[in-house]
């Protein structure tokens, strides 16, 4: 394999620009891809460490706890314990309700279990359960899947002040009949269940006096309530060859269509529903609320779908509250002001996702460059640096691949995983480099060029490449204990381990594959009739492009320093022709010798460091910041 990638250079080269790619396509953070498509690993802050559990709820309003425990949880319990894969079954009974909790092996696949259930219940006998009462799934979210919470208000469209205005039974109605039908529908979503407010329905209270007086009972009262809602179809007639569909249009569209349904006959008179009763629109009866700074409020939550990024789900559900803000409903109220029903958020995870991602992705960058600095300044050696360097990001970002195709989430644990592996990651390069220029110090292999150089590379890295491998896998068999935890302890650390191991893998295969023949590209030796001079010039050339581009992409102006390296070389080049001993030659030619560039290096990375990491807060001088990481690390190195 070493073998083939480095004399085929070109695959190399080009699957190194694939893999980069690829890695910022799928890394879970928010950077900016430009031209490239988005598709990043899910994230959320916390791993899911719930159980794998399904719920069976099922209603039966108006019955105390016993009977529902009686004729509805214990039959429903003892049928769906024999499901396979089923682990334990909890059940909970209360007033007009049965909650069964279904928990299944943790290597029961999630939907999987859900089938397994339906056609449980769709099997069930007919006598089993009372009349009329139907078992229902709950949806297929966990427990963490509660992402995002709102309330509907009105507000003042023009000043987004809070207006009022509106009543919890006017609110409800227009969430349950139109925020959660649009919210339902964005990608990602399982449910959204409305909180608070009062449901509208048609209520009938009956007289008993009236009812004495026209000789009805109650259930004369149900019966004509529930057969006036309803609409009948017959057949078809034909006249004059045309076909006609006779039906019979019943359904209740207003409270005096269920005032007119008639109850009995007395004589040739109906007596009528509001004869006997009084019919009007009023709350159904409700067990609970919801309460915003110490007022009743009306709104849902909405919980994201098993296995989906929980990011991406919110960012859809946002979309959607922007796409129908135009369509909900506004009022003048009395005074002249006008109030809109608004979604305004209560609960978004977005921010702690982002705080926590944000956190490792700012710890991954500090370390990342603490080491490209320790790099520097242990080996000496720029070109050796810039190998060794160069790898440490395309290896996070090729763990990131890993960690999208076998569905790792990103999570605070996963993500301190590759934090945890960063200072393994580097010995790798250190090693196979170390070993190549050891290797072409020797006074045999000074001025070898082409293929002899390929041979002295592949001899290199082969020669230690068994002993990388070894302590490359001495570090992943040390973890082999976490991959085999289980439950709770297993979903909170088995990432972690995962997302370790991806990223020595990917340092040890970046280590065989590319390191090679990035190593023969920056130790090949220009062919002996080149001239010096246009040497220097392309090589000095590259670091003032170099500089010009990273500042441009980057907005930060020290990327220049690089072009500085540049422009100081080409600037030793013409003095040296026709000064060769002044003193301004002389300084030009310690800045751009190979140990001025090695100190230009150290501190163009230490001051992105020191930008990024800011150990005495952001209230002192960047600059005061700057001398305090060059003392820290510099002692640190010192001391070892």
């Amino acid at each position: 394999m070493v073998r083939f990638f480095l004399h085929n250079r070109l695959v190399t080269y080009l699957l190194l620009i694939v893999l980069v790619a690829w890695g910022i396509v799928v890394a879970p953070f928010n950077w900016r891809t430009g031209p490239l498509p988005r598709d990043p690993v899910p994230v959320d802050a916390i791993p899911d460490i719930g159980e794998n559990q399904q719920i069976v709820a099922t209603e039966w309003m108006g019955r105390s706890p016993q009977d529902i425990d009686d004729q509805i949880t214990y039959p429903l319990t003892t049928a769906l314990t024999g499901i396979s894969g089923v682990k334990d079954v909890r059940s909970t009974s209360m007033f007009g309700m049965s909650f069964i909790y279904i928990i299944f092996e943790e290597n029961i696949e999630f939907y999987w279990s859900r089938a397994r259930i339906l056609e449980k219940l769709s099997s069930l006998p007919p006598d089993l359960l009372p009349e009329g009462v139907t078992p229902m799934l709950g949806p297929d979210a966990t427990a963490l899947g509660q992402i995002f919470w709102y309330t509907l208000e009105g507000r003042d469209p023009a000043t987004g002040k809070p207006a009022g205005g509106w009543s919890g039974e006017e609110l409800r109605s227009i969430q349950d009949f139109h925020v959660k039908y649009a919210l339902s529908a964005a990608k990602g979503v399982a449910e959204v269940a409305s909180v608070g407010g009062f449901v509208k329905e048609y209520q009938v209270d009956i007289d008993p006096e009236a009812m004495k007086a026209y000789s009805v009972d109650i259930m004369q009262i149900m019966t004509a309530v529930q057969k006036s809602n309803l609409d009948i179809g017959a057949e078809t007639i034909e006249m004059n060859k045309v076909e006609y569909s006779i039906r019979g249009l019943g359904y209740i569209k207003s409270l005096d269509d269920l005032g007119e349904a008639v109850v009995a006959l007395r004589g040739d008179i109906p007596v009528r529903v509001k004869d006997v009763a009084n019919v009007h629109f009023g709350p159904a009866t409700r067990r609970g609320g919801l309460d915003k700074g110490g007022a009743e409020a009306v709104g849902a939550v909405v919980a994201a779908r098993y296995g989906s990024n929980p990011l991406e789900v919110i960012n859809n559900v946002k979309e959607k509250i922007v796409e129908i803000a135009p369509g909900l409903p506004e009022k003048m109220l009395a005074d002249g002001s006008v109030s809109k029903v608004t979604v305004v958020p209560f609960y978004d995870r977005t921010g702690l996702i982002k705080e926590t991602v944000g956190t490792l992705e700012t710890a991954l960058t500090d370390e990342v460059l603490i080491c490209i600095i320790v790099i520097i300044l242990i080996l000496l050696n720029l070109r050796a640096s810039i190998i060794v360097s160069g790898l440490l990001p395309v290896a996070v970002l090729v763990t990131f691949i890993l960690m999208k195709y076998l569905h790792v989430d990103a999570n605070i644990v996963a993500l301190s995983g590759i934090a945890i592996a960063i200072g393994v990651m580097v010995d790798v390069g250190i090693i196979f480099v170390e070993n190549i220029v050891r290797h072409l110090e020797l006074p045999e292999n000074k001025d070898i060029r082409g293929k002899e150089l390929l041979a002295v590379i592949y001899r290199s890295v082969t020669e230690v490449q068994s002993a990388v491998i070894v302590a490359m896998l001495t570090t992943v068999v040390s973890f082999i204990p976490v991959f085999f935890m289980e439950a709770q302890e297993g979903k909170m650390f088995r990432p972690l381990a995962f997302t370790k191991t991806f990223a020595l893998s990917a340092s040890l295969l970046l280590g065989l594959v590319v390191l090679p023949t990035l190593a023969y590209t920056i130790f090949r030796k220009p062919h002996p009739t080149s001239p010096k001079g246009r040497r220097n010039a392309v090589r000095n050339t590259i670091w003032i492009t170099a500089g010009v581009l990273l500042a441009f992409y980057t907005k930060v102006w020290i990327a220049l320093v690089l072009s500085l390296i540049g422009i100081i070389g080409i600037l030793n080049d013409i003095f040296q022709k026709r000064k060769p001993d002044s003193p301004f030659t002389q300084t030009l030619r310690r800045f751009s010798s190979p140990w001025g560039r090695l100190g230009g290096a150290a501190l163009f990375v230490l001051y992105f460091l020191t930008r990024s990491w800011l150990p005495l807060g952001a209230h002192v001088s960047l600059f005061g910041n700057f001398l305090f990481v060059g003392i820290l690390i510099g002692g640190l190195l010192a001391l070892l």
